[in-house]
């Protein structure tokens, strides 16, 4: 895969750990709503939905780590150097 591809598949990548951070910080929140307020069979089910998260946040940083790692493998080739033109 050429450079540029693998950059933007780790924009992309960068994206959904961000995401995920959004989506599980909003989902603890909620988690503790429903406990203050004694909603337990709801709370269950948040939490559930918090590991999902949670279990899907490992993934997306281990994707976004592989990208890392492979571009840290296939250095960018340096600019052709303009003054050493004729």
């Amino acid at each position: 895969m050429d450079r540029t591809t693998e950059l933007q598949h780790l924009i992309d990548a960068e994206k959904r750990v961000a995401q995920g951070e959004h989506h599980i910080a909003r989902q603890e929140q909620i988690v503790s709503e429903l406990d203050s307020h004694g909603h337990d069979a709801t709370a269950e089910l948040a939490v559930a939905l918090l590991t999902t998260f949670r279990r899907c946040q490992v993934e997306h940083v281990a994707h976004r780590d592989f990208i890392l790692r492979e571009l840290q493998q296939h250095p960018a080739a340096p600019a052709p150097d303009a003054s050493r033109r004729s």
